[in-house]
């Protein structure tokens, strides 16, 4: 079932997307050749507690940490190490708090120095897919409509969208209905309502969209090696249109 949510709880998911928000501008000044994902969760993990809210992710289902550190060919749910960053690298960085007994979920991918110019129209595509999807999250629209717009962008420049990984309905659990692939039809799926909270979260590979879970039950890989990218937000539908709430502005 699908929880629409009042206009006030959206605003206390928008002070845990605040949270969210705010961590990130700070991992993105740490993001250089030779610091590991371990020393980033550890701050993000300092910077949420710190700021009121909780970390969500360690110890959900036995996953170990604050967040999820994603590098080069992983596509999602990544475990932070002590491994150096290296220069060339692209880390996917997937935080999920929660603030007044309310979530938010986000992802950004960072570049480690100087990366290959594929690795680059990976990362800008992925992230024009997002840009792109969230203003068809408006009230009367069908899901296909958000997802649609990812697929022909992702697939017009040359690379795939993952479709075993999906979105996700959010609010009080990290996890809520809808779950959908950011693949699809226009006028396809369930329609959008005001009220429902989702996360849009396009995972975009430079290869084929085949992935693989690896030996720790968690770590998605691409199944060619391929490079692979994510940025994800949580929006919200009102009468005014989307809302992203993990993003300041």
């Amino acid at each position: 079932m699908i929880i629409l949510k009042t206009k006030e709880e959206i605003q206390r998911m928008r002070e845990a997307g605040l949270i969210l928000a705010r961590c990130h501008k700070e991992i993105a000044k740490m993001i250089k050749p030779g610091i590991t994902t371990m020393q980033i969760n550890d701050f993000a993990e300092a910077f949420i507690t710190r700021h009121g809210a909780e970390q969500v992710t360690k110890g959900f289902q036995g996953f170990p940490a604050a967040t999820c550190a994603s590098v080069n060919d992983v596509i999602a749910h990544g475990f932070p190490d002590h491994k150096p960053l290296q220069d060339g690298d692209i880390v996917k960085m997937d935080i999920v708090c929660r603030y007044n007994g309310w979530c938010a979920d986000t992802c950004q991918t960072y570049a480690v120095g100087n990366i290959s110019p594929e690795a680059e129209r990976l990362v800008q595509v992925t992230r024009e897919c997002l840009e792109l999807a969230i203003p068809q999250a408006v009230a009367g629209n069908r899901i296909g409509d958000v997802v649609s717009v990812i697929q022909r962008h992702a697939e017009q420049a040359g690379f795939s969208v993952v479709r075993d990984l999906n979105a996700h309905g959010i609010g009080r659990s990290m996890h809520e209905e809808p779950s959908f692939a950011h693949a699809g039809k226009p006028g396809r799926g369930f329609r959008l309502q005001e009220g429902m909270v989702f996360t849009i979260e396009p995972m975009i590979n430079a290869g084929k969209l085949d992935m693989f879970i690896d030996f720790d039950g968690w770590t998605a890989r691409t199944v060619d090696g391929s490079l692979s990218a994510q940025f994800e937000h949580t929006v919200a539908i009102t009468a005014d249109g989307p809302w992203v709430l993990t993003e300041e502005v």
